[in-house]
């Protein structure tokens, strides 16, 4: 390193240096990274040692909370022990065995899943539901159905930012000059009442005009040609939005009736996000593919898993002589460390009974930011289950009259909520702050957290009393 680069701080490093994901490069350039250096349980600290609440854990991921002991010293065993491992071929290894088995009944003991039959392994959630996007294909050509390719999203969906997973992904930005989506990708309607209800209607004449635009998509593209339904049972990076009761029962019956198969994103959802092990448990949902990452290992180490029916399973067995080898797969696939590192994973959150605190914890946290935040007058719904909450902000309660696209109220609280000690996200599709912190946080912290959050949405009200005019 030359004497002029040693001089630089870390801060004009990352910006001569790093490439960021999902930020504006212009903000990178003017303002600088935020750095942090450490993480214990569910607080951050960064470089300039301030001492931060994470109400995000990281990106909806680190549900056992930083710096698990337990987790490094699988880790270290496993590395120590067999470091790397490919799947290709036959080739396994006994901590992804172990581990495929151990979510599989999960599955279907936790969430009323028992036909799901085999669990694949990948790195990342994008990955996860872009196996999903070839399998969907795959399992309709094998069967004679070559012309049954397409896949229905909805809008506000994320599934991802690879070419396949980025265009199920149904929020606008992640398309903007990237091409997006792919032919053969659709998007129906977002199931969120609260913004999207049209003027006087109840909120089940909503959900009946939602259900009859699926139908209607489904009719007027041939049924014949629709593959998959993809839906995360809670839209996490959309805005939190939760769907009422019955709406995945009217979908199912829908995709039931014309032969379309389920996916079921549980990325976010999945263990124990929602209270439950899996949102499939939680709205009584009958997947043919379920997709996973971050809570399976707390983003301790990159692991995705999707899980498919039997029904899927028994096509592909029946090809197979015919076909040969199933040519898809990564380089890390059942990585023997990632599996390692999920197991402990999963010790921790059974044996801390974290699904069990979260369906405690999420209501408590909830009411406590209804009850500071009910006078804020841009503040128009404050909603959640289990510890994944949104807060959306509204130009005026009373009409539900949003913001003007650009004026970003949702940025600005985010920021000022950064600046009095507590992580929060601002969400890419609708304007709306997410907390989503580990299931490990304790009661003293959600309240210290919320007291701080309130804190800043004070601060923020000269200037978002503006931005609403």
């Amino acid at each position: 390193m030359t004497q002029e680069k040693a001089n630089f701080s870390l801060e004009e490093m990352d910006k001569l240096s790093v490439f960021h994901p999902a930020t504006s490069i212009y903000d990178q350039q003017t303002n600088g990274p935020i750095i942090y250096t450490r993480g214990q349980g569910a607080r951050l600290t960064d470089r300039q040692g301030m001492d931060l609440i994470d109400f995000g854990a990281g990106l909806w991921c680190v549900n056992v909370g930083y710096g698990r002991r337990e987790i490094a010293a699988a880790a270290f065993s496993a590395m120590q022990e067999l470091s790397y491992s490919h799947m290709f071929g036959t080739a396994s290894n006994e901590a992804t065995i172990r581990l495929a088995d151990r979510v599989l009944s999960l599955l279907r003991e936790k969430a009323g899943a028992p036909h799901l039959a085999r669990i694949a392994f990948g790195s990342s959630g994008s990955d996860a539901n872009d196996t999903a996007f070839k399998l969907v294909r795959y399992y309709n050509n094998l069967r004679g159905r070559p012309e049954k390719k397409k896949i229905i999203s909805r809008l506000g969906a994320y599934h991802g930012v690879s070419f396949a997973s980025g265009s199920l992904t149904g929020i606008p930005a992640y398309h903007t000059a990237f091409d997006m989506p792919i032919e053969g990708v659709l998007h129906t309607s977002c199931p969120h009442y609260y913004r999207f209800a049209q003027d006087g209607e109840s909120e089940q004449q909503f959900y009946d005009r939602i259900i009859a635009d699926l139908s209607a998509m489904i009719e007027r593209e041939r049924p014949e040609t629709i593959a998959a339904f993809i839906a995360e049972p809670v839209m996490g990076t959309g805005g939190v939005l939760i769907p009422s009761p019955d709406y995945y029962a009217k979908v199912q019956e829908l995709l039931n009736q014309h032969d379309i198969l389920l996916i079921v994103d549980e990325v976010i959802t999945g263990f124990g996000r929602t209270g439950a092990w899996f949102g499939t448990g939680t709205f009584g949902l009958k997947p043919d593919i379920v997709n996973m990452a971050k809570g399976i290992t707390s983003a301790y180490f990159p692991v995705s898993a999707t899980a498919v029916s039997e029904r899927i399973w028994k096509i592909l067995e029946e090809a197979s002589p015919r076909m040969g080898a199933f040519m898809h797969g990564f380089t890390y696939s059942g990585h023997p460390v990632g599996s390692a590192v999920a197991m402990a994973n999963i010790d921790i959150i059974e044996r801390e009974a974290l699904v069990e605190k979260c369906a405690a914890d999420g209501p408590y946290m909830l009411k406590l930011l209804q009850d500071y935040l009910s006078e804020h007058p841009f503040v128009g719904d404050v909603r959640g289950i289990g510890l994944m909450i949104g807060v959306e902000f509204v130009a005026d309660r009373v009409t539900r009259r949003p913001f003007a696209q650009g004026s970003d109220p949702h940025r600005l609280a985010a920021k000022l909520a950064m600046q009095r000690g507590v992580v929060t996200r601002s969400l890419p599709f609708i304007e709306v702050n997410s907390f989503s912190p580990p299931l490990s946080i304790s009661r003293g912290e959600i309240e210290e957290g919320v007291e701080r959050y309130a804190a800043a949405l004070k601060d923020a009200l000269p200037a978002m009393a503006e931005l609403a005019k």
